[in-house]
């Protein structure tokens, strides 16, 4: 992990303290004082300098230069091996698709055992559609549905209530779902599908908003923004710095929370209250922010 200076370390906690407590102003002095220093609070202070109610970025061109680059290429290369080797024929669901960055990849790894239908669930429309395109252009006689919706919107809808899935996945998408509503989505497709495959970060830190929390967290974004270089203000304006403010400080519309993570036994005990059985978990790799893990478990379509 990327050492910072203790006295550097100190202040950016402080920075974070003070977006958690709602003293923007603070947050944006202690964060400039330490910018010449620390990756982060660079970040930290140019997020700072924009109006609280300014759109960072409007595209998922920020999304897209995260996912490829830093440790996300080890990840996601780990991630393709595992959903290529769990596709057959039959129906597929993926949950929080994106542009494809895992999807396109293993179906191409899967060869002859990639899936005959597809279905894909994705709340942003621009991200949904990268996918579509990249499908049409490598598989053009792979039946596609696609929902712009989230994952809650999708199950609820008549037009597609009776329709079922051999298997489902969802890679890193499942967090951006609130735990209960998550729970209750879970509740729903268990019925509907016979394999559901997630993979997901095993999140164990200290309370969040503690002040173990902000050094754990100060610490760890340090070291994924070290990993980007000619992409760095994009990828941290465009995504690292709003999750990392919406765990701090979720009651601010300006930091509204995006993710829930959690260990992954926590993932386990909620898919099989869900009414999934055979629910295992394996560690997928290690990551700058938390370790990677691969959850199967059987539905009871």
């Amino acid at each position: 992990m990327t050492e910072l200076p203790a006295a550097t370390l100190d202040t950016l906690v402080d920075a974070l303290r003070s977006v958690r407590d709602g003293d923007r102003e603070a947050a944006l002095e202690h964060a400039r004082s330490v910018q010449d220093r620390s990756l982060l609070g660079r970040a930290l202070a140019d997020h700072l300098l924009r109006p609280a109610d300014e759109p960072v970025y409007d595209s998922p061109a920020a999304f897209q230069a995260f996912v490829r680059g830093g440790g996300n290429i080890e990840l996601y290369d780990r991630t393709v091996d595992v959903l290529a080797g769990s596709y057959r024929s039959g129906t597929l669901l993926d949950i929080g698709c994106g542009d494809g960055r895992a999807l396109v990849p293993a179906l191409l790894q899967a060869g002859d055992a990639a899936p005959d239908r597809v279905d894909l669930v994705e709340p942003s429309e621009a991200l949904l559609r990268a996918c579509r395109n990249d499908l049409s252009l490598r598989f053009p006689d792979l039946p596609v549905r696609a929902a712009a919706q989230g994952l809650t919107e999708a199950l609820a809808d008549p037009d597609t209530a009776d329709v079922t899935w051999d298997l489902a996945q969802s890679t890193f998408a499942l967090q951006s779902v609130e735990p209960d509503e998550r729970a209750a989505c879970l509740r729903a497709l268990a019925p509907r599908v016979g394999e559901l495959v997630v993979v997901d970060f095993d999140v164990d830190h200290p309370p969040a908003g503690s002040d173990a929390h902000l050094r754990d967290r100060a610490e760890r974004w340090e070291r994924g923004l070290a990993e980007y270089d000619a992409d760095r203000a994009l990828v941290a304006q465009g995504f690292l710095v709003p999750v990392l403010l919406g765990q701090i400080a979720p009651a601010d519309p300006s930091t509204a929370r995006t993710n829930w993570e959690h260990p992954a036994a926590h993932w386990a005990q909620q898919v099989t209250d869900a009414g999934f059985t055979d629910v295992r978990v394996e560690r997928l790799c290690d990551y700058w922010s938390s370790p990677a893990f691969v959850l199967r478990a059987t539905g009871s379509r």
